[in-house]
């Protein structure tokens, strides 16, 4: 915070905070956002906040949203160019009317009925001023629309959303993460449970549990029983115990006999503690490595999304080789170069 206060921050919404490619990112582009959102904060929390905290507060949230937008209009620059190329002005600007217009219209189609929708509004004016409320308006809704559409479609020209993953890349990823697929040895089980807390003595709970088994083994449901009357907090679920890790219960004495009774059948009642219990072990596993058979999609859908992330990465290094970018800021965005603040308005005549 002390470093921050000596960071100057523009107040003239003309302020120009960063030149990307041939287009202009001003403060008042920025500033009602950030104004909106540490003005619900503050009503929120209702307290008194020293100047030099909103200065940093103030700060830290227009660089963010200034790094963001140089980002969206970077792409959008980068779809124009492959478009136009190094075409003179006139046709750059011609294609831009074009490509603008068509994106006006999609977002008068699909965009503006959502928001309208959302806000609960009817008419275009109820929702601008909603919007101007937030911070923003119709019209910078529109323009985000529309950047953020043109940098969609070029990323989406340029990244392979559905690159192959081969079975070897597979086996050679499962091969050096091994360790991230050994297992424990585990097992699912169903349990009846009679708490000692809840009855007079022991004795008293060992009728109960007696009584659950022998309805249990001779009506043939477990699950049904403990519905009815198991004591522990899996009864509303049948006392049924989905995978568990051995070693991972509370109880010392179940999680041995967990592992170590045969699978389908009930066991005899068991005593620990707490409580009198009666189980039957479903399926066990010992411990081991799973197989690569059974972990190849889960593995084709990491490597898809490493190579697709990758892909992106090599764009956007493109993009901002192709797109220059000057910035207030430049040690926020990669690659910016340092730009002296300046003013959108026009000098006065002397």
């Amino acid at each position: 915070m002390d470093a921050a206060k000596a960071v100057p921050l523009p107040s003239d919404p003309a302020t120009v905070m960063a030149v990307v490619g041939q287009g202009r990112i001003l403060l008042g582009e920025l500033s009602p956002k950030v104004d909106s959102r540490i003005s619900q904060v503050l009503a929120q929390t209702n307290e008194k906040v020293p100047d030099d905290q909103l200065h940093f507060v103030r700060l830290k949230m227009t660089r963010g949203l200034l790094a963001q937008t140089i980002q969206t209009r970077m792409l959008r620059e980068a779809f124009l160019l492959d478009q136009v190329g190094t075409a003179a002005a006139d046709k750059r600007r011609e294609a831009e009317a074009t490509m603008s217009a068509k994106a006006r219209q999609m977002f008068y189609e699909t965009e503006l009925p959502s928001l309208k929708k959302k806000a609960g509004v009817d008419s275009n004016g109820e929702l601008d001023d909603m919007l101007r409320k937030e911070g923003s308006s119709l019209a910078l809704r529109q323009r985000e629309f529309m950047d953020q559409m043109l940098g969609h479609l070029y990323i989406r020209g340029k990244v392979n959303k559905d690159p192959s993953v081969p079975l070897a890349e597979i086996v050679e990823y499962y091969q050096t993460h091994r360790s991230d697929y050994e297992h424990k040895a585990r097992a699912r089980w169903e349990q009846l449970t009679v708490m000692f807390s809840n009855h007079p003595d022991r004795q008293a709970a060992m009728k109960v549990i007696s009584d659950m088994g022998r309805e249990a083994l001779y009506g043939g449901s477990m699950q049904a029983v403990a519905k009815a009357k198991s004591e522990e907090p899996f009864a509303s679920s049948g006392g049924l115990h989905n995978w568990t890790n051995q070693g991972s219960l509370a109880s010392t004495v179940l999680d041995q006999k967990i592992f170590t009774l045969p699978t389908g059948k009930m066991s005899e009642i068991i005593e620990d503690k707490d409580a009198f219990h009666i189980i039957r072990v479903l399926e066990r596993e010992d411990a081991g490595v799973s197989p690569v058979g059974e972990l190849q999609d889960d593995i084709s859908e990491v490597l898809r999304q490493k190579k697709i992330l990758a892909d992106q990465e090599n764009v956007m290094k493109e993009v901002r080789s192709r797109v220059p970018v000057w910035s207030l800021y430049p040690e926020d965005f990669p690659g910016a170069k340092p730009l002296m603040q300046v003013s959108a308005r026009p000098a006065l005549q002397r």
